[in-house]
Order: structure tokens, then C-alpha cells, then sequence
């Protein structure tokens, strides 16, 4: 059964008294859900929106928003993802760009400025309340709007490089990911006494994914606003879960907390995606919690995660293939090609190909990534950095995950970031920031330009350098390239620069505030 289909039942027959979602302690009942559902279903019904019509919906990690989500895929009209998360003036520049022909909306994000102006500029605005009610408060929906037969979702990307932007998601790729992450029934049961927690925002493909994966086997959902540290152990412990998910820094969180062994017993294993986890990081969970943590691979694109590990891949093979992305899910193919488009031999580094149903461009067609990897003669795939992320510097390429992992050599060094800064000279300069290790004495930024020379060729060493306690990051917890840049403007501009040898500039530790 499809994940659309699967909602509709749900709506119509999962027992009231049920619980659905629990937030924030408390449970949100089917019937609460469903009473929602209905409500949207047909205030989109009295504005004439057909199926297939866009809905816009500015969606937080609430339960009610939950159930709008699931009113609006199994209606068969298209979700448009708009993030609450962006400041006012981004959100409705957002909104006039897109332009949906309704917007559901908490009350809250409706009140800033220039927010309610934008959507009903173009289109009619729903006011969603924290009890499930929905109101109009202005605008009215075109007679009418182009539609998009087919795609479920219009999903927006995290953002770390830029601006996000929107991926059209048909709804056989969200079936098809659902069922590669094996995230779907095995009987026709509709709910099952189980839960997984979602603790990352649902506007990006991490948060939906899990969120429509509870749905999809009838899990009950705990749901988190946003993640943190205690909330997320006390649903662990009182839920007894065997199974959650962790970004990396949500990992480093857990591990700074020092969060009592035993308050995590039943956890049976870890995964985690969205951005690269270090196996040293994690090696340290597992040898602290002895709870493996599997990686997984994927991209919005791919609507979740198209490789990764599984226990017993895990048990097998980490030793000897920690630091790998893991091997393609079921109804996955993977393949490395060369700048000529031909297929490279295994270990040899190209361009990440990926084929398979999940993809935008459907099952039959490859489709290129924009990750640099190899594939060994064991099937593991190896991500080795982003070809876009590729820093030209006076005609040399400067790939930023190389830096990266000279930089992160450094014991005091926890996480390091590299990005390109525009150079009226020389195109693009690598320059650099660091997370440093608690405990640790901390490196001022010429000794961390040091370290590169002697690892790194001479165009590759960044030109800044900035040592901070925390780097910048994005809401799904991956380090933000944008701000990242911003930052080193900023310290340029308001700071005195230390002057490294060969023509090296960095940043000192001293001067960031602590």
C-alpha cells in the first residue's frame, strides 16, 4: 500500500481514542488528527482547489501540522514546504516567489512582519491554531492555479550552500523510499503499539522522512519541537526504544552531556544521516553506550536515504570499512563515472551516480550527484566531498573536504568547515572555521595554517582561519556554508589580522568572542 493510500485509511478508519502523536508530554488522539484533517480537507474543497492544486504550509515540528500534512498527500494535491524557520523578510520573499494559491499557517509566523501581506497578495491564507481549528483571514485563492499532477511534495533543500531550493518529489518516490528504508507493514494492520521519535524539522527530507515512516507502519510519533539534549533521553527512557535517529552534532551533544549509560538500555542501535558522521565519532558513542550508530547517504532528491549500514553489515564489516557511507539500499544502484561519463573500476574516485526509483528523474535513468566518491570491491561506497563544493583558486582546485580533514588532525580541532571566499585576484580563496574540543588548549589560527602547510600543497592552505567554541549550523544541525563566510567577512572587517608566513592570513583565537 502507497503512503498515499495509507493516510487515507488512516484518516478514515484508525480508532479515535488511538494515540497518535505525543508533543510535549501530552498525546494528540486519531480523532484529534483526523477531526484536523477534515477541516482542511474541506476548507481546500470550499476554495475550489483541485487534486493535484499547490498548497502552501509553513510547518512546524506541532501535531496539528502533522495531520495537515497528512489531509494535504492523501487529498492528492501538493505539499509546498515553506519554512518557519527563516527569518520574516526571507519567508515572504519565499512566498511571493513560489507562489501557492492558499498558505496554512500557525498564527504566530502569520503575525510577522510582511508575512499574512505576502500570501494574500497572491492567494487565500488559513490560520492554523494549536488546537487543530483552521480559520480564514485573508485573501482569495485564483480561480485558477496551475497544479502539479503527480508530485506530492515541493520539498526545499537544507540550505547549507546557499539559498534552499525546491525539489518536486513524485509520490513514487516517497513510496519507493519508504520501502528501501524498510518503513512499510508486513500485514494490514493499521497501528502498532511502537514509536520512534522525530526530533528534526519536518520541513526538511530528514523530518518528513521519519515522520511519514511512523505513518506508513501506524508508529505512534513522538514528536520533538526541535532537538535537545534531556527531552530526547527522557523519550528514549520512558518509551523504552529500542531504535533513534542522531545528526552527528546531536551525537557530540549526547556525548558532552555525559548522559548516564544506563538511561539508554534499551537502544539497540543509532542511525544517522543528513551530514557525514566521522567514524571516530562514531566509534566514541558506540564505545561509551555500546550501541552502534549506522550511517546513511542520501539527499532531498532521493526523498531519504538511498545507501547506509545495517547491523549486521555493521558486525561484519566495520572494522575494516569505518568511514564508509555503507552499501546501496534494495532498489538501489550505484556507479562512480568519470569526467567522460564512463564508468570507473572499483577504489577509483568520480562523480556519484545514483539509479533508481527514489530518484526526480524516476528508476530508469541515471542520475548524477554532486559527491565525489569511489566504490570498493566490497560494494561500500566512500563519499570523498562534493564536485560543486570544488574551490578554484588562480586555475588550482581546492577540494574543501581535504582541508577539512587536515584540519580536523589537530587535538584540539573537533569539527572544521571549509568554503570558497570571492577573491578579486584569484577567483576564490579557501578559508576555513573550527569547533574546538572542550577541555582541550585551544590553537590559535597561525599554528592551525602551520598544520596545513606541512599536510597540504601550498594553494590549499586556507587564507583564513577562525577558531570558535561553536560553528555555524544550519536547523538541520549541517555547518552553514553561507554563515560560514559571513563570519569571516564580519571578523575581517572589525578585527586586526595576524599575519601567517607565506602569505597566509588567519584569524586569531584570541580575537573571537568566547
Amino acid at each position: 500500500m502507497g503512503i498515499r493510500d495509507r493516510l487515507s485509511r488512516l484518516l478514515a478508519e484508525a480508532p479515535a481514542a488511538a494515540e497518535a502523536i505525543e508533543y510535549d508530554r501530552n498525546w494528540w488522539t486519531w480523532g484529534q488528527v483526523q477531526r484536523t484533517a477534515r477541516s482542511v480537507g474541506d476548507a481546500l474543497d470550499a476554495l475550489g482547489l483541485p487534486a493535484g492544486a499547490r498548497v502552501g504550509v509553513v510547518l512546524e515540528n506541532r501535531p496539528e501540522h502533522v495531520a495537515v500534512v497528512a489531509a494535504v498527500i492523501a487529498s492528492g494535491r501538493c505539499l509546498v514546504m515553506l519554512s518557519p524557520l527563516q527569518p520574516a523578510a526571507r519567508l515572504a520573499a519565499d512566498i511571493a516567489r513560489c507562489t501557492p494559491p492558499v498558505v496554512v499557517s500557525g498564527a504566530e509566523v502569520l503575525a510577522r512582519e510582511g508575512v499574512l501581506d505576502a500570501v494574500t497578495a497572491q492567494g487565500a491564507a488559513l490560520e492554523l491554531d494549536t488546537d487543530g481549528s483552521l480559520r480564514p483571514v485573508g485573501g482569495t485563492a485564483p480561480t485558477w492555479a496551475p497544479t502539479r499532477p503527480g508530485i506530492a511534495v515541493e520539498m526545499l533543500t537544507s540550505g547549507t550552500t546557499g539559498p534552499p531550493k525546491r525539489v518536486h518529489l513524485r509520490i513514487g518516490q516517497l513510496d519507493q523510499a519508504l520501502v528501501s528504508g524498510g518503513q512499510t507493514r508486513k500485514d494490514d494492520r493499521l497501528l502498532s503499539e511502537s514509536a520512534s521519535l522525530v526530533a528534526t524539522p519536518l520541513v526538511h527530507i530528514g523530518g518528513l522522512w521519519r515522520a511519514l515512516a511512523c505513518l506508513a507502519t501506524g508508529r505512534r510519533m513522538l514528536l520533538m519541537p526541535r532537538f535537545a539534549v534531556e527531552p530526547w533521553v527522557s523519550a528514549v527512557e520512558r518509551h523504552r526504544l529500542r531504535a533513534a535517529s542522531l545528526v552527528p552534532a546531536a551525537i557530540r551533544a549526547v556525548l558532552d552531556a555525559r548522559v548516564p549509560k544506563e538511561r539508554l538500555t534499551t537502544l539497540q542501535v543509532v542511525t544517522s544521516g543528513t551530514a557525514p558522521c566521522p567514524p571516530e565519532l562514531a566509534d566514541a558513542f558506540s564505545g561509551t553506550y555500546g550501541i552502534p550508530v549506522l550511517m546513511t547517504y542520501g539527499a532531498t532528491e532521493f526523498a531519504g536515504a538511498v545507501a547506509g549500514w545495517t547491523l549486521p553489515l555493521h558486525e561484519h564489516w566495520w572494522q575494516r570499512k569505518a568511514g564508509s557511507a555503507g552499501r546501496a539500499f534494495a532498489g538501489v544502484e550505484l556507479r562512480v563515472t568519470g569526467e567522460d561519463g564512463t564508468e570507473l573500476p572499483p577504489g577509483r574516485t568520480g562523480h556519484l551516480e545514483v539509479r533508481t526509483e527514489q530518484s526526480t528523474h524516476g528508476g530508469r535513468t541515471w542520475m548524477k550527484t554532486s559527491d565525489l566518491a569511489r566504490i570498493d570491491a566490497d560494494r561500500f561506497v566512500w563519499i570523498e566531498g562534493r564536485a560543486d563544493d570544488a574551490i578554484i583558486r588562480g586555475g588550482f582546485k581546492v577540494q574543501p573536504e581535504t582541508v577539512k580533514r587536515v584540519l580536523e588532525t589537530h587535538p584540539a580541532v573537533r569539527e572544521a568547515a571549509v568554503a570558497g571566499l570571492p577573491d578579486q585576484r584569484l577567483g576564490e580563496v579557501p578559508v576555513a572555521a573550527v569547533e574546538l574540543e572542550p577541555g582541550q588548549p585551544a590553537p590559535d589560527a597561525a599554528e592551525l595554517a602551520a598544520l596545513c602547510r606541512t599536510r597540504l600543497t601550498p594553494y590549499e592552505v586556507p587564507v583564513h582561519i577562525v577558531v570558535l567554541d561553536h560553528l555555524p549550523r544550519t536547523p538541520s544541525s549541517k555547518v552553514s556554508r553561507v554563515e560560514l563566510l559571513d563570519l569571516v567577512r564580519a571578523r575581517l572587517a572589525e578585527h586586526t589580522e595576524v599575519s601567517a608566513p607565506e602569505g597566509v592570513t588567519a584569524v586569531s583565537s584570541k580575537e573571537v568572542d568566547r
